[in-house]
């Protein structure tokens, strides 16, 4: 009977590790994701999307966590798409940080 227990309890244990590994969640850039603060807009920009932002001088580079902190917004499309979350598993994540799939982002 004990030997019956155990199976059961691993069979469980095993299914709920599956299902939390290749369960969906949301996922938001980390509050450390590199990004650039322009200060004159007062908007921040993707690494990914600074070539095309015509940006001015008043530039400086800082996390995502400064930029929310001081208020400032996404200074174009391409910033807000880049840094948008996305609803992978823990599996998908994995596999991308692994290089295996390719990021949805450069960015984080």
């Amino acid at each position: 009977m004990n030997k019956k227990i155990w199976i059961a309890v691993s069979l469980l244990a095993a299914a709920l590790l599956a299902a939390l590994i290749f369960m969906p969640r949301d996922n938001e850039p980390p509050p450390n994701t590199r990004i650039v603060l322009e200060h004159t807009y007062r908007t921040y920009i993707a690494p990914s999307c600074f070539d095309e932002a015509d940006a001015t001088n008043f530039l400086e580079d800082a996390t995502l966590a400064d930029a929310k902190e001081l208020g400032y917004l996404p200074h174009s499309t391409c910033t807000e798409e880049s840094l948008q979350g996305n609803n992978d598993s823990f599996f998908i994540d994995l596999m991308k940080e692994l290089g295996i799939m390719e990021r949805d982002s450069k960015d984080w």
